[in-house]
């Protein structure tokens, strides 16, 4: 078949979507309330494709007055996630997605294109990476591979002596002690995870529980809102809790459409998680979100967004699901596709940052100006969200809306400094207040 006429009119077709502006900025679309215009269908929704040029010589992000950025590892292999360890280093996992996704509909042609073009040349290294700072200069020395060929890998927890990493399809535990620098020894299996020859949202968040008895990885839906039928979305759309002494199972919350960054709240000691809701539906819906986490709940997806507003396009109609949805705690923003989370507990930043929540916002596409592409502070009193959004490291696009870098993974270092993984830069950055130490050896 010659696709030639095909990709030309998915072309068009994508030029006549870019003339659809939003009705509001991202702002409007954030916070406890947000505001929800009514849903659109589109044949082809707003979409804008932002083309990866990378970080030119001397190219920082930007960050607010009384901080510095820099690059505490380089060179990278698309680092989508890190975990600073209590000794100084640093574990960064770089992945790619496992595969392509079949196009099925002639929309999916334009899905592929836009998506494929936002990509890093780099080819993902699927590996764990140890960085080590040994002279306390707050930049990297050496980069050593601690666990290669993982499949797809992006969740990663230290409990112990033991290093937990969830691939797309399983989580492997790994015996580790921080300092160590020589690779692991092969891994034990904990348990499979729900993946398959089609594998639409492959990130898998982990994170333990705070007494370390339990692990939480997030399990995203294997469609947008179930085109490709329910049996692809067994066990999907979900949070898993595990026993890892045994790797039983049980979903511990579900109707959640991609749940990442999740983590536990310091105060309430509740667990938190950012989701990247539908597409589809225009510039202004469906805002992803960062919400806690119910043992026990349901969060609308595919039935619903944002509660109970109930996704006409969605069949069969389940009421009685739509009634059961969990309002999410606190909107981010249509599309910024938020895939990392970390809860400030130190005293390194100033003390209006104290307790808050950082955001990786890796960046919209299904939008025709687009949203996130920053790391996000969102202020928390009492382990509640306190305030707006902000920007906190911006400047990831360029004047032209060409793509620097895209945040992923964010977490503090033993420091109080915040780390930022960097999947198009394929850089690790490091934020530091003004007068605070580099590192402490």
């Amino acid at each position: 078949m010659n696709r030639d006429p095909i990709i030309a009119a998915a072309l068009l077709a994508l030029t006549v979507s870019a003339c659809s502006k939003p009705e509001f900025t991202p702002d409007h679309q954030q916070g406890a309330d947000p505001v929800l215009p009514a849903a659109k269908q589109y044949l082809l929704p707003p979409m804008k494709i932002t083309t990866p040029v990378g970080w030119k010589s001397g190219e920082t992000p930007t960050v607010p007055a009384g901080f510095t950025i820099s690059a505490f590892a380089a060179n990278l292999k698309g680092p989508r996630n890190i975990l600073p360890l209590a000794n100084g280093d640093v574990l960064a996992v770089e992945a790619g997605g496992p595969s392509k996704e079949p196009v099925t509909r002639p929309k999916d042609i334009v899905y592929g294109l836009v998506k494929g073009a936002a990509h890093s040349p780099v080819k993902p290294g699927n590996r764990v990476i140890l960085l080590h700072d040994a002279n306390g200069d707050g930049v990297a020395d050496t980069q050593t591979v601690l666990i290669d060929k993982l499949k797809s890998p992006f969740g990663i927890a230290l409990v112990g002596s033991t290093l937990y990493v969830a691939e797309t399809d399983k989580i492997m535990r790994y015996a580790y002690t921080p300092g160590q620098e020589a690779p692991v020894a092969p891994g034990t299996l904990v348990t499979l995870l729900p993946a398959g020859e089609i594998d639409h949202h492959w990130t898998k968040s982990l994170t333990a529980s705070p007494d370390g008895s339990k692990l939480y990885v997030g399990i995203g839906s294997n469609s947008n809102i179930v085109e490709r039928g329910p049996d692809a979305e067994i066990d999907r759309a979900r949070i898993w809790e595990i026993d890892p002494a045994n790797g039983a199972v049980r979903p511990y919350a579900t109707g959640l459409r991609n749940p990442n960054g999740l983590t536990f709240e310091p105060v309430t000691k509740k667990l938190w998680a950012v989701i990247n809701e539908r597409d589809e539906l225009g510039n202004n819906l469906v805002p992803d979100y960062m919400t806690t986490v119910q043992d026990g709940g349901f969060y609308g997806w595919p039935w619903s967004w944002y509660g109970n507003h109930v996704d006409i396009r969605v069949r069969p109609q389940r009421p009685e699901m739509v009634a059961k949805a969990i309002k999410p705690d606190y909107a981010l923003g249509p599309h910024v596709a938020a895939l990392g989370l970390a809860f400030n507990t130190t005293d390194a930043f100033p003390a209006q940052y104290a307790g808050g929540a950082f955001i990786g916002e890796h960046g919209s596409w299904d939008r025709t100006v687009p949203s996130g592409y920053q790391v996000a502070f969102v202020p928390f009193t009492a382990g509640r969200p306190s305030g707006r959004v902000t920007t906190f490291v911006g400047g990831f696009l360029d004047a032209r809306n060409h793509t620097r870098g895209r945040p992923v993974g964010v977490a503090f270092d033993r420091t109080g400094a915040l780390l930022i993984a960097d999947d198009i830069g394929n850089v690790v950055w490091r934020v530091t207040a003004l007068g605070a130490p580099k590192s402490r050896g």
